[in-house]
């Protein structure tokens, strides 16, 4: 296992996605969000990145990102960067298309207007996600799962190398978290894509990430391979509650989870059932 850092130069020499060491940030002097971090992920990872919520996750996305230079530390990054943010509302009638011709931006140039190639890679890039029929809806009238699939897109059409997703299936339902989480896979596998992902799901993590990162505090974190780090003795100390580690088989393969152990209420649930059967 190692630790992690980071703060955006150009490039890494090695096989790296990214990667930052003696990472520490502090807003105000003195007063550490983290500090002394260490972590890098290959080419083609994904990595995730877990913390209770006030830990510090959102400022490392920022360094990593590069719109917020850490106090301390390095961080490189091989490659071009996109950013798909958690769900969000535009203030205009963008159609889905006008979303993802927005990622040609760095091609376009600042007082151009798309042509008919970038009209063409915006649509093929939809039709990678199975979103061509919904090029002219409107982008507020979709759905949260089909939001996101447009963002996707957008960061496919702007060439990225890295994503750096922010809680990607926050306020989806079971089946659009699921489609989210094949994709960020996928990405990663098919296209090479690097992705970098926050989560209050250990179990998403466990799912999709090849490394994850736990931030415990000022300068305690575990980063690792993700089938170790997401333990339940890690996890326990994470969050405060009991989690348990559940394998089975589905569908011929065999699988693992992660799911949390709400033992006072489960305990008092079944109580009351026994208390009525006797009644």
């Amino acid at each position: 296992m190692t630790n992690a850092a980071t703060t955006p130069t150009t490039t890494v020499a090695d096989s790296a996605a990214f990667s930052f060491s003696g990472l520490g940030h502090a807003y105000l002097p003195g007063q550490w969000i983290f500090r002394h971090y260490e972590a890098r992920a290959e080419k083609g990872e994904v990595f995730a990145l877990l913390g209770p919520n006030g830990r510090g996750k959102t400022t490392l996305l920022k360094i990593l990102l590069g719109v917020l230079a850490p106090t301390e530390g390095t961080v490189r990054a091989a490659g071009r960067i996109a950013f798909v943010p958690q769900l969000f509302q535009v203030s205009f009638d963008y159609t889905a298309l006008d979303m993802v011709l927005m990622g040609r931006a760095r091609k376009v140039g600042l007082f151009s207007q798309p042509g008919p190639g970038d009209e063409r890679a915006a649509l093929e890039a939809l039709a990678r996600f199975g979103m061509a029929h919904l090029a002219r809806r409107p982008f507020h009238e979709m759905s949260g799962g089909q939001r996101q699939l447009v963002i996707f897109a957008r960061a496919l059409v702007a060439e990225a190398d890295i994503l750096v997703l922010d809680e990607p299936t926050s306020a989806l339902d079971l089946k659009n978290q699921a489609t989210i989480l094949e994709w960020i896979d996928r990405l990663a596998r098919e296209e090479g894509l690097t992705a970098v992902f926050t989560t209050h799901h250990p179990h998403h993590a466990l799912a999709v990430a090849d490394r994850a990162l736990l931030m415990f505090g000022e300068e305690d974190y575990v980063c690792g391979d993700a089938d170790e780090v997401l333990s339940e003795e890690n996890l326990h100390r994470l969050y405060g509650i009991d989690m348990k580690r559940l394998e089975f088989e589905a569908a011929g393969e065999r699988l693992a989870t992660l799911a949390p152990v709400f033992g006072g209420l489960n305990r008092a649930r079944v109580a009351g059932r026994r208390l009525s059967d006797t009644l």
